[in-house]
Order: C-alpha cells, then structure tokens, then sequence
C-alpha cells in the first residue's frame, strides 16, 4: 500500500545537516506527513534540533525551525497523537535533563519545560535514553546512568492558551545494578522493560513496581544497549550488545534464551525499529552501513528479506507510526527517508 502522502514520488529522500546526526524520530501526527526531528552529535555546549518537512513540490526536505540544546540528545519522540487529540504540537528530547517543546503553526518552537529527576539538586545524573507511552501520552519513562528509570506524570492535553505544559515524577526506581541505557512501553500503558550495563533486560508493571522480572540476562554480562518491543504483539522485543553485529529477539514467555539471533550484520548494530502496522517485521541498521528488514514469522530461523546500503556507518533508525510505508535512517551527516 502506497501512502497516500508521497504516492507517486520518489522511493529516497535525502536530507544533510550541517553536522553529524544522532538522534532522530518521526512526527506522528498525519497532517504534518513527512515530518522529522534530527538532533545534532557535537561535542560542546552548542547542538541543535532541526525539524524538517518533506516538500513535495521541489522532492525534498526543507528545515522549518531549529532549536538549540545544549548537549547532544540521546533521544528525541515527538508526542504519540495518531488520531491527533493532543491540540499541542509536541516533542521531547533528553540528554541532561528530560525536556518537551512545543511548536507552533507558525513552525515557531519553545521550551515548554525542563524536567529534573532530582529533586534534591539542581544537577542530576544524565539521561541516556526515554519512551512515550504510546496509549497513554501523559506517561514518559526516562533511563539514567545513575541505575534509576523514572516515570513521568506530564499533562499534553489538557493545557490550552498561553498554559505552559508541566510534568511531575509519577515514580522514580532503581531498575539496575547498572547504568541503564534503555527504555520501552510494551503496547498498552502499564508495561515497560530496561536493558543496561549488567546484560539484563528487566521487565516492570506500573501497578506493581515493587518487583521485577529479568527475561534475559547475558551471561558474560556484556552491556545491553537497546531495547524494542514489537507493536502489534508484547510477547516479543527485540534488543541489542555492546560492540556485537547481532540482535536478539526474545519472547517474554520463554525468558533465560532468545528464540531468535540475527547474524547477518557484519559489524556493530545501533538500531532496530519494529513495524508499527506487522508482528512479524524488524528492521536493524548498523555500521556495516546495511539496513535489513526482517520477516520473524519463520522464528527460529530468520533471514533478511529486504537490504538497503548506506554510505555511511547507520547510527538511527526509525520507522513511521504514522506513514508506514517510510523507514528513516542516519549516517554521518545525513537523514535518508525509505520507501518499503
């Protein structure tokens, strides 16, 4: 199915910033179709966040508003509005603190507000990773090299007018023994799962936190560095080591093995993105500069049934809930948007 945002144009887009890309994430809201926001990876006091906007006149993405941020941002999601309820417009971006933007009709972009998990301080532990409940847009969980995961009570609807959007710890756990590096929402609002530096990926139930299941651990206890649960069935997430070209998928009702490696990377993978409308397909990017498409349903033997070569080693990838015809990826200094 060709969406109808792009039917009949080209199968690549291809934007280049003005510096390295890391983080990255589609709009959701389908009247801003082809909407991205790129973060920049420099290291000093002086990064920025572009969003960008497919024109599908000229067949190509044009910067609409730029922001500044002071230190790289580990992660960027707009709000999750597929049936746009939420009258803000909204995003969210972490590295040092957790904070939310809002941008306008005018594609004029300010901070809403700045979220600090420390109460205690004015300084607090940095942030390496977050998730926006997709089912309830008032939830954010955030993950912290400080061994802590906290979860987020943030109002997105229900401020009209000049009200500013405001948040609150709804909970704040140590979810490792480690620094954590990811954080995700099974579908639904009250499930989530971590992965750190101990190897262990640990699973939560928000009304119930005071225990935790581990459904995988690595036996050497190599870093776990992301996580990604399938959209359409919570029994499956998949998730990825430290310097390892392979990713493993897991199904929370066999935990101790995964019941499935995919080994056909040939060097580190940084990223993989779930189908928003499949149970059965993955995609994973790496440095080998290769982003594969993975059909699971043949689990435990799996193989990629579409490749697309990079210029560039793949540090990003993310799928559009939105249009999902559309993968984005980024290397180096550009964003390619894929028609699959």
């Amino acid at each position: 199915m060709v969406d109808q945002a792009v039917e009949g144009k080209k199968e690549i887009y291809t934007y280049t910033a003005p510096w390295p890309i890391y983080g990255m994430n589609w709009s959701q809201k389908k009247s801003k179709p082809m909407r991205l926001a790129i973060g920049s990876f420099i290291e000093e006091y002086t990064n920025k966040v572009q969003i960008v906007q497919l024109d599908q006149e000229k067949g190509q993405f044009d910067q609409i508003a730029q922001i500044d941020h002071p230190y790289p941002t580990t992660k960027i999601i707009w709000v999750p509005d597929p049936n746009e309820q939420v009258e803000k417009d909204l995003f969210a971006t972490t590295g040092d603190y957790l904070r939310i933007w809002k941008i306008d009709e005018n594609n004029q972009t300010s901070l809403e507000c700045l979220l600090n998990n420390n109460k205690s301080s004015e300084f607090c532990a940095p942030l390496t990773s977050f998730d926006w409940n997709e089912t309830d847009p008032s939830i954010i969980g955030t993950s912290s090299i400080d061994t802590t995961c906290t979860i987020w009570d943030v109002e997105v609807g229900k401020a009209v007018g000049t009200t500013k959007t405001n948040g609150e710890v709804k909970t704040q756990l140590i979810a490792h023994d480690q620094e954590v590096y990811d954080i995700a929402f099974a579908r639904g609002t009250n499930i989530f799962a971590s992965v750190g530096a101990d190897g262990s990926v640990r699973m939560f139930d928000l009304r119930s936190l005071e225990h935790s299941n581990i459904i995988y651990e690595d036996q050497s206890s190599t870093p776990l560095l992301r996580l990604c649960w399938n959209q359409q069935d919570n029994n499956y997430l998949a998730t990825i080591k430290m310097d390892e070209s392979a990713v493993y998928v897991l199904d929370i009702r066999s935990p101790v093995d995964p019941v499935a490696k995919l080994t056909n990377h040939q060097a580190s993978v940084n990223g993989i993105a779930w189908a928003p409308h499949s149970a059965c397909h993955l995609c994973t990017a790496g440095d080998d500069q290769k982003a594969l498409i993975w059909d699971i349903s043949s689990i435990p033997k799996v193989d990629p049934i579409l490749a697309y070569d990079a210029t560039g080693p793949i540090n990003q990838i993310h799928w559009s809930n939105a249009f999902s015809d559309w993968i984005a990826i980024c290397h180096d200094d550009k964003v390619e948007a894929l028609r699959v």
